[in-house]
């Protein structure tokens, strides 16, 4: 697992080896930076983002962001190995002020201070078996945690079947071996 491109390129990244998280494969994660900087649908521009990386696992899709030149990240994830692992990675490139990590379940931290930022992407990677995270996806809408011009990225297991036209706007939808990703708004 590395950065894939940017000011950090070829920066390899620590990951778990475990049943809790799944690694966002380079492949995957190219193909979705592919698409944001280069689709017609999508009016999001990585450079000076504000970016939500919604379980966030070991930081991959929001260091990548960083280094592709997002003002600002937030991580959340409730796993404290991946947490620890995230910070590893964080402290191998030179982030200063433009990241904050919360460890904790998302609901926690929507009952944060942090809820009060409004981001630009938002990532979303819930585990493939976990369908309650659409419930964060209207709770976002409810608080308007996004601005006008944003993105929303889910990444699922490509058999998963899902009805998300009814929580966001579908702009996108791509498959890549085991993975889907969703490209939407709110």
């Amino acid at each position: 697992m590395r950065i894939i491109s940017g000011a950090y390129k070829n920066k390899k990244l620590f990951f778990l080896n475990a049943p809790v998280t799944r690694p966002l494969k380079d492949s995957v994660k190219e193909n979705i930076f592919n698409i944001i900087s280069h689709s017609n649908l999508i009016k999001v521009n990585i450079k000076e983002s504000i970016v939500l990386d919604l379980y966030s696992g070991v930081g991959s899709f929001g260091i990548e962001c960083l280094s592709r030149g997002s003002k600002n990240v937030t991580f959340v994830e409730a796993d404290k190995q991946a947490i620890m692992l995230t910070k590893k990675n964080l402290s191998q490139i030179p982030v200063g002020d433009k990241t904050t990590v919360f460890e904790g379940k998302i609901d926690k931290f929507f009952n944060s201070k942090h809820k009060d930022n409004r981001f630009d992407i938002i990532f979303f990677d819930p585990p493939f078996n976990d369908i309650q995270y659409t419930n964060y996806l209207i709770l976002i809408k409810k608080l308007k945690i996004y601005n006008s011009n944003h993105l929303i990225v889910i990444h699922r297991e490509h058999k998963t079947i899902e009805d998300l036209d009814k929580f966001i706007k579908i702009l996108d939808t791509k498959k890549y071996g085991r993975s889907k990703i969703i490209f939407g708004l709110l």
